[in-house]
């Protein structure tokens, strides 16, 4: 049976924070969430600027005091001077999670060779799932979702396959998703029936 999530969505950028353009991180985040879930979620969305502490704070926050269990980032993962998400994750996590990184990278690859340029990582803090996403929304779409062919069928499945059960592993709320969006895949024993 699913139950509610709180979902922290954080759009990190020095010109969308200042007003200089518009954020379009979070909501492309809504975007894809609200047609991938079929769990009832809240979002806590903050935008910051690209400053390490602000990060920081902003990440413990909504773990901590807002109880995410889930929460994605977007920008600050290239190699600029400014670009310091990756680290300030990394600093605040208990545990890193390396297969969501490589699988960013690997996915965004089919795209743009430039995608090794790419730095994100995830974490646990907590009972809290950190994950760092690519700052333009057809990449955020691309890496939660998949690669698919002209025919729509997956041809390489998106990281947001393995989210549900990793929450599920660290005392998280259970989450179903809309499998015509991503097909949330958890072994035998972890699935539980749907409700009607």
């Amino acid at each position: 049976m699913s139950e509610h999530i709180r979902i922290g969505l954080v759009s990190i950028s020095d010109r969308a924070s200042e007003g200089t353009y518009e954020d379009q991180g979070i909501p492309a985040l809504k975007d894809w969430l609200g047609k991938a879930l079929s769990s009832p979620w809240t979002a806590e969305a903050r935008l910051i600027p690209d400053d390490r502490a602000t990060i920081e704070r902003t990440l413990v926050d909504l773990a901590d005091v807002a109880g995410c269990n889930l929460i994605l980032t977007t920008g600050g993962t290239g190699p600029a001077p400014r670009d310091v998400t990756p680290e300030a994750t990394l600093a605040i996590g208990d545990k890193e999670m390396p297969g969501f990184g490589e699988e960013m990278r690997r996915i965004s690859l089919n795209f743009v060779p430039t995608a090794i340029l790419s730095r994100q990582v995830a974490v646990i803090r907590g009972k809290s799932l950190i994950i760092n996403l690519p700052g333009q929304p057809k990449s955020i779409r691309e890496t939660l979702e998949g690669v698919r062919d002209a025919e729509g069928a997956v041809r390489h499945v998106g990281i947001f396959a393995a989210v549900p059960y990793c929450i599920d592993l660290i005392g998280g709320p259970y989450i179903e998703t809309d499998e015509a969006v991503i097909k949330a895949f958890r072994p035998k024993h972890a699935i539980r029936p749907r409700q009607a």
